[in-house]
């Protein structure tokens, strides 16, 4: 008997299905088990390519969801049961985790609550508001009376919980509904004792409005029915406990004559009961967000406030208090079926709403203003041919080409210096005694406007002007695989609304654009379409990989707490453009475990998605993974790694240097291709083997394929084309030639490549 069963259920809505599936057999589990209830010819089709992975039952079209849930849950065998929707998705290894933890459970759990992601036709991996009541929980296993308060808060879907095989049987008929958040409420409220697991485990996709058929006024008017039947049910589930602890502690008369007086057991009396009173707070925010945000003819809303108003009375708890402020005149004018005092409540509220806006956009104008006026005032002053403003990654800190610049630059020329724009957050990561300003300050636009060398790896903001005798310096941050500047023209999904003349203004102030290979020379001249100098000079971010030494390599690993003997391996996924959070797409875990002991994973999360929930926090608590997503430079964790693996990222071209071993995931080569654009195909022309499945990636990692001759052979390949002007000297030549104003004649040469010694492998260095 398998610990789950995920029941798959519905049809094939907008070609869900197939990523799915395939996610599922792509990540296999023994103690997890599938069943497919497919709705309709295509979600039949769908699921008969995985039918002998999967148990695939066959439902006519038009089968309803609920019914289609309680014909896959018939046919389950496992021990806990977990509903997926045919149009949402499930994270790489969340069936896995959710097995792990149901193991874990004592036998009087029904149900287990976890996080999930939510996506939408535009963005993927949105954070759901669950974590912090989820974590709230804990891991113990509690009655909901208490934990009633983060419990009944968390998201009403059945695919965010998974349910014990028994529990489903005994309450099915009541479970069964096509209002799926009733049943997640219900959930709650017949269970015994629930457990939380505050991960990752589900991926809910919105599915437009516009896709769906319209709302009838019955469509609304089911909201509030939801919630009364609800708050009745835990009514009797409080009436239910209150008579059974009387009959328990009491006489059979004494037992009788306190049920008769226990609120909830006769007439319309409310128990004191807190799951009772969380789920009328609830259905109260619901039921007037839901009037605030939905267009409603203005009979339909009308009746929609009086049935709300009335289930709010009727159901009110005993001593209950409104909150204070607009939130309590609300909830007073609800109970007084007060409509029209309602709408004239909202209007005033809106047009405060619209003062106040008008009020800040003002003083902003006037800030802008001032601002303006001083950095004009600013650039009449001559240029300081001794100052140098540098950035880099939007503002994030001292990194990349442009940190490696700014160290050979107080070497070469220290008469020149160095300023850096950090954004206030990061400004206490910089290294001590790092001259600084922040964006929008009055400092900030003094430099800006007088400095004679601004330096970046992306571009300052459109107002910042290009005087004549300064000099503006494009380092760029990787070489380019993906689409870059006006070449995203024709990818309107990864442009997402560039505005291309400005785009192209800011590229008119370059006046170098430094570039690692003719691959990137050419590519920006395509992309970047202006006047700027190429410095085919190499990255200087890379000059590390020629200058390091073993005892460097030795330190950086023990930072990292790598063990001298272990192999590591860098995993650094790219961004993509079709999502907005990140989750990864390996089962990290599963991999680690069948890596072995001796390999140690160091996971990098693309910078894009700071600030985003880590989906790495339990496996880091393992110690299987080590979470570097936060560690700079990332030159040291490529110093670090015994082998790469990435997908689509610009580190490898880096990486490739250092002449190790390095291994592509690209199990949505083809989606990533079509919605962001590439300048070659990776497939035909990578730096070493190319998973296309996690199976495929684990067989390269534990046999001799990562670094075999025909890896060797496809790193040499790759290597020759993209590290041409790499030789650990390149932030030497952008400094004389650029600072120091040296002619290319005198510049010290590119060294060949077969004449380079890269820094010493970690086996080297030990």
């Amino acid at each position: 008997m398998p610990e789950l069963t995920v029941v798959v259920h519905g049809p094939n809505t907008q070609d869900r299905l197939t990523a799915l599936l395939a996610s599922l057999a792509a990540h296999p589990h023994p103690e997890v088990e599938v069943v497919v209830a497919a709705v309709g010819t295509w979600a039949q089709e769908t699921a008969g390519a995985y039918a002998s992975e999967m148990l695939v039952l066959p439902l006519p079209d038009g089968t309803d969801d609920a019914t289609a849930r309680s014909a896959g849950a018939a046919r389950a065998s496992g021990r806990w049961l977990h509903f997926v929707h045919a149009e949402d998705g499930l994270p790489a290894g969340a069936p896995r985790m959710v097995a792990e933890r149901i193991a874990e459970l004592p036998d009087e759990v029904d149900v287990l609550l976890f996080d999930h992601v939510r996506s939408t036709w535009d963005t993927s991996g949105l954070p759901s508001d669950d974590g912090p009541l989820l974590a709230r929980a804990g891991r113990a296993a509690h009655p909901l009376d208490d934990i009633a308060r983060a419990a009944l808060r968390v998201t009403p879907l059945l695919g965010n919980r998974a349910l014990r095989t028994p529990f489903w049987h005994t309450h099915e008929r009541r479970l069964t509904t096509p209002d799926e958040p009733f049943a997640s409420y219900a959930t709650l409220l017949l269970a015994d004792h629930i457990a939380a697991l505050n991960q990752v485990a589900y991926d809910h996709h919105e599915l437009r409005p516009e896709s769906l058929p319209p709302a009838t006024p019955e469509d609304h008017y089911t909201l509030v029915d939801r919630y009364e039947t609800l708050l009745t049910l835990a009514r009797n589930r409080a009436a239910t406990a209150a008579t059974a602890t009387a009959t328990a502690t009491a006489t059979a008369t004494a037992a009788a004559t306190a049920t008769s007086s226990l609120p909830g057991t006769t007439g319309d009396a409310v128990p004191r009961s807190l799951p009772h009173a969380v789920l009328y707070d609830v259905m109260v925010r619901d039921c007037l967000r839901t009037f605030a945000r939905t267009p409603m003819p203005d009979p339909v809303a009308r009746e929609f406030f009086r049935r709300a108003a009335e289930a709010a009375t009727r159901h009110r708890p005993p001593g209950h208090r409104r909150p204070a402020g607009p939130e309590g005149i609300r909830r007073s004018l609800l109970e007084e079926n007060a409509y029209t005092r309602y709408r004239a409540f909202q209007a005033a509220n809106r047009a405060r709403r619209a003062v106040k806006s008008a009020v800040r956009a003002r003083s902003r104008q006037v800030t802008d203003a001032l601002g303006d006026r001083h950095y004009r005032k600013a650039l009449s002053r001559p240029v300081n041919p001794n100052l140098a403003v540098f950035a880099a990654y939007w503002n994030r800190g001292v990194a990349c080409n442009p940190a490696a610049l700014a160290a050979k630059l107080t070497e070469l020329a220290p008469q020149i210096h160095p300023v850096w724009v950090v954004t206030p957050e990061n400004a206490p990561l910089l290294p001590p005694h790092t001259d600084h300003v922040l964006p929008g300050t009055r400092r900030y636009r003094e430099v800006l406007a007088t400095a004679k060398y601004l330096v970046n790896n992306v571009n300052y903001p459109n107002a910042i002007v290009k005087r004549p005798d300064a000099i503006h310096l494009q380092t760029h941050h990787g070489t380019p695989l993906k689409r870059m500047g006006v070449d995203q023209m024709e990818f309107p999904a990864a442009a997402k609304g560039l505005d291309f003349p400005a785009l192209l203004a800011r590229i008119d102030r370059w006046d170098y654009s430094v570039s690692a290979n003719s691959h990137s020379t050419r590519m920006w001249e395509r992309a970047y379409p202006s006047r700027f100098v190429s410095l085919d000079h190499g990255y200087p971010r890379n000059d590390v990989f020629y200058t390091a030494t073993a005892s460097d390599i030795r330190a950086i690993r023990d930072r990292l707490g790598i063990p001298p003997t272990h192999r590591a391996i860098l995993y650094a996924p790219t961004h993509r453009d079709y999502e907005a959070g990140w989750t990864p797409r390996l089962d990290l875990a599963t991999l680690a475990d069948r890596l072995g002991e001796d390999t140690v994973l160091l996971v990098r999360g693309h910078y894009f998605y700071d600030g985003t929930p880590s989906p790495l926090t339990a496996l880091r608590r393992t110690g299987r993974v080590i979470d570097v997503s936060a560690y700079d430079p990332v030159e040291d964790l490529a110093l670090a790694a015994d082998a790469l693996l990435t997908d689509y990222s610009s580190i490898m071209f880096d990486y490739a240097n250092l002449d190790r071993p390095i291994v592509i995931y690209a199990d949505d080569w083809e989606t990533y291709r079509s919605t962001r654009g590439v300048y070659f195909d990776l497939m035909a022309e990578s730096p070493g083997p190319v998973a296309r499945t996690q199976q495929d990636l684990t067989e390269i990692l534990t046999t001799e394929a990562w670094h075999d001759e025909g890896a060797t052979k496809a790193r040499a390949a790759f290597r020759r084309r993209f590290c041409e002007y790499d030789d650990g000297r390149a932030a030497e030549r952008v400094v004389r030639r650029v600072f120091l104003g040296e002619s290319e004649d005198t510049l010290p040469p590119v060294t060949p490549l077969e004449d380079r010694t890269p820094a010493p492998s970690p086996r080297e260095a030990l």
